[in-house]
């Protein structure tokens, strides 16, 4: 209690406290998401493209111009669609497990053949992921 004349001073420490227990919890209960990129795959421009603001439960696969496939890093490299068709199923899994949507990111280079593209649409298809992101670079629009 504060006397005449006296103010009344609150005690900012606990307050201070709660505010450092909060952070602490957000950091380490958060977990940062990092994308790589294959630096290898050119991937075509388009004026219609938009910067994606959820990159959660993406599957990534490359696809260079002499039509080999990878996963995420360059390390990655699938013999065939079947590959990528098991690596697509085991991601798939872990993301149903989180209870996340599945989605297959697709970065092809603008100089590959289709057929090739089609190749890993049909693989990811094959392991139940049917909706399927397709990796250009956006341009200004005028």
């Amino acid at each position: 209690m504060a006397g005449d004349g006296e103010e009344m001073k609150m005690d900012m420490s606990p307050m201070i406290d709660l505010v450092f227990l909060l952070l602490i919890f957000f950091m380490v209960s958060s977990h940062m998401i990092v994308t790589k990129i294959d630096k290898e795959v050119k991937p075509p421009t388009a004026s219609a493209a938009a910067v994606a603001q959820n990159i959660g439960g993406r599957i990534v696969v490359n696809i260079h111009q002499d039509g080999t496939f990878y996963g995420p890093e360059i390390t990655m490299k699938f013999p065939n669609a079947d590959a990528v068709s098991e690596y697509v199923d085991a991601e798939r899994q872990k993301n149903d497990e989180m209870r996340v949507k599945s989605r297959l990111h697709l970065r092809a280079d603008k100089r590959v053949a289709t057929r090739y593209i089609k190749e890993i649409v049909k693989a990811g298809a094959d392991a139940l992921v049917v909706d399927v992101i397709f990796g250009t670079y956006v341009v200004e629009k005028d």
